[in-house]
């Protein structure tokens, strides 16, 4: 098989792009940052729920989630609900993959060269530093997987949803409407799972809500600043196809 037509290699990049950027997230959302302290501005210190002093601290995956929405709302617009949910499923068997390898490679006896080294005038342990990043725990790993999957069923059933009732019209609507939507159930099933359920912690409802909703504030100001980027990279896809293969596309799209 070639990619020959337009709307394959169309399909293949946005589609490389959406795995690529959900491995990413999963493995770089080890990282936690302080919005806040990037902004350079003082932490919030938000009590919420009977839970004192909360900031607006994330996991550094949220960089690359509102490109795999995008990358959602794109592929779904064009080529309709079957092939983002083929694509989801396949991410997520793609990183429960990567976190095999991951696994496998913990598993390897370091050399002793390699072990100790010094980084940034500090000594480091390379091998503990690469199990503590790379080592992420089985509720984390599931939690995450099964909060994609959930996240990315309900993103392109309300998208669809919405546009069986717009047509065409306000794209930002669908788009934007299903992915605040999605995040907000994304945002509660990965804590739910990967710490409440979790037997090693200990979170009461109360903190599942509270972490829950300052990450999904964060997560709603950005799909929101992210809308325009949606409407560029859709007039740079019409450009790419025609507007007579684009509106054929998302015609067909409609009707799967």
């Amino acid at each position: 098989m070639t990619f020959k037509t337009k709307e394959s290699k169309l399909l293949l990049v946005l589609g490389s792009f959406f795995v690529a950027n959900a491995i990413l997230s999963e493995f770089i959302g080890v990282k936690i940052f302080s919005v806040e302290g990037t902004l350079g501005i003082k932490q919030f210190d938000i009590n919420l729920l009977g839970v004192p002093k909360l900031s607006f601290n994330m996991s550094a995956g949220v960089l690359t989630w509102p490109f795999i929405f995008i990358m959602t709302d794109i592929i779904n617009e064009y080529f309709g609900i079957k092939q983002v949910r083929y694509l989801s499923i396949l991410t997520a068997v793609l990183i429960g993959y990567a976190f095999f390898i991951v696994g496998g490679a913990m598993l390897l006896d370091p050399s002793d060269f390699w072990v100790n080294q010094t980084i940034n005038g500090r000594n480091v342990n390379m091998n503990d530093a690469f199990a503590g990043i790379f080592g992420q725990g089985m509720w984390i790993i599931v939690g995450s997987i099964v909060a994609f999957l959930v996240g990315q069923m309900a993103d392109v059933m309300i998208f669809h949803k919405i546009k069986q009732v717009t047509g065409e019209r306000a794209l930002w609507l669908r788009s934007t409407g299903s992915t605040l939507i999605s995040q907000l159930i994304d945002s509660f099933v990965v804590i739910f799972i990967a710490f409440y359920l979790n037997p090693q912690y200990h979170w009461s409802w109360q903190m599942v809500a509270a972490i829950g909703l300052v990450n999904y504030t964060y997560k709603f100001i950005v799909a929101i600043l992210m809308t325009p980027m949606l409407y560029v990279v859709h007039g740079i896809i019409d450009a790419y196809l025609g507007k007579e293969l684009a509106h054929k596309l998302i015609k067909i799209a409609g009707r799967n």
